[in-house]
């Protein structure tokens, strides 16, 4: 079977570190949010401004560093964003512990730990393209991404369980630690990376080189649509996420575990989209994926604007993110796959740090826009407007047959 076929033993390691890390991030899925409400007593408009100040700021930290990750060695690169977020995400405990903690200081984590992340997204990405074949690379992507869905399963409730018996923070610690031992996972890794050539005119020392990823992406005929289709999708689906907080742990009374059970059981549907995602594009195509699937994942996150309180409203959160996670968990490895076939070497580091910081910077200004939404009326109403703006989102989407473009010229970079 394909998703059972061997990638070797780096990439094991490759995987096992993104596992530890991603576990560790499932066990503190929300928590900066989670204790902005609990601890220090936020509203929605300051959970939103956590949710996309943060973030904002992160992305436009990340600007400069896409030519200095795209012109180094990316293992040591992976290794010292890992340390940087272990390094952030620890002064949370310590600042909790002396009763210092402030919502500045979540802020400025918040900030630190998303560009740290968009640079080693980008280093990951770049460093998997030369690290597997070609046509395994749907087979990776699919992995990372069952991965990923499993650890907020998983992590959620555990972690639900661990802020009642241990405190606010506890989970904060796990996502500290899972950073160390990713990096710790990522120097096991064996062999030598060549470092990746330049020229006298390379882009890492000019100001023009910051914009090389914006200009591949927006100047390919398929990968532009995706791409704002991404920003919109992404950005609309997270802006609901402080919202909801708000209005289920505040507005209707749900306990936290409640709050990380409603997002944790359906995430094990993105066990079923990663595993599918070969088998539905060696049957219906790439193109099919993009468009059917890409539609899917828009249609149902109206429904949380119907959320109730007790079981009723808990299976409605249930059932929508169900939905949305197996359309996206189907359809992401196969857009990362297609990204990376489409970008040359020398330039995947920057595109993907333009991907993310759009990403970031779409998510930020659609959170803080609900935000404030649903401080001048009520998080219902901003669900609700968030859900009928997504329906739009597919008119981004690529025409069919338009997705097979010619791969670029092989990468001189490695």
């Amino acid at each position: 079977m394909v998703g059972r076929r061997r990638l070797g033993l780096p990439f094991g390691w490759l995987w096992a570190s993104y596992a530890v890390s991603a576990y560790g991030s499932g066990l503190g899925f929300g928590a900066l949010p989670l204790i902005a409400v609990l601890v220090l007593r936020a509203g929605p408009a300051e959970v939103s401004a956590l949710s996309a100040v943060g973030p904002a700021v992160g992305a436009l930290i990340a600007v400069p560093l896409a030519p200095w990750v795209e012109f180094r060695r990316k293992r040591p690169v992976m290794i010292m964003m890992d340390l940087v977020r272990f390094a952030a995400m620890a002064t949370i405990p310590l600042g909790y512990a002396f009763g210092r903690l402030g919502f500045v200081q979540l802020l400025v984590v918040s900030a630190v730990v998303a560009a740290a992340k968009i640079a080693f997204n980008a280093a990951s990405g770049a460093y998997l393209k030369s690290l597997v074949r070609p046509d395994d690379l749907l087979v990776a992507n699919a992995r990372f991404e069952s991965t990923n869905w499993s650890s907020i399963a998983v992590g959620p409730p555990l972690g639900g369980a661990a802020i009642g018996l241990f405190g606010p923070v506890t989970t904060v610690v796990a996502d500290a630690l899972s950073y160390l031992l990713s990096a710790l996972g990522i120097t096991a890794i064996r062999g030598r990376e060549e470092a990746p050539r330049t020229t006298g005119k390379s882009p890492g020392v000019r100001a023009a080189g910051l914009l090389d990823g914006w200009r591949h992406i927006l100047g390919h005929p398929v990968l532009r649509p995706l791409y704002l289709n991404q920003l919109l999708v992404a950005g609309l689906i997270m802006a609901t996420e402080p919202v909801l907080a708000v209005l289920l742990l505040r507005r209707l009374g749900f306990p936290p575990w409640q709050y990380g059970l409603a997002f944790a059981l359906p995430c094990l549907g993105g066990l079923i989209g990663s595993r599918l995602a070969g088998r539905v594009v060696a049957r219906f195509g790439r193109d099919r994926v993009f468009r059917t699937v890409g539609t899917l994942r828009a249609v149902w996150l109206i429904g949380l604007a119907f959320v109730r309180p007790g079981v009723v409203g808990l299976v409605t959160v249930m059932v929508v993110e169900l939905a949305i996670i197996i359309n996206m968990s189907l359809y992401t490895p196969v857009l990362a796959t297609y990204r990376l076939e489409q970008t040359p070497g020398h330039l995947v580091a920057r595109t993907l740090t333009a991907w993310s910081i759009g990403s970031q910077a779409s998510i930020a200004a659609l959170t803080a826009l609900a935000g404030l939404l649903a401080d001048a009326t009520t998080p219902r109403t901003a669900l609700t407007i968030t859900g009928l703006l997504i329906l739009t989102t597919p008119l981004l989407l690529p025409h069919p047959n338009r997705t097979r473009h010619p791969e670029p010229e092989p990468s001189h970079s490695h």
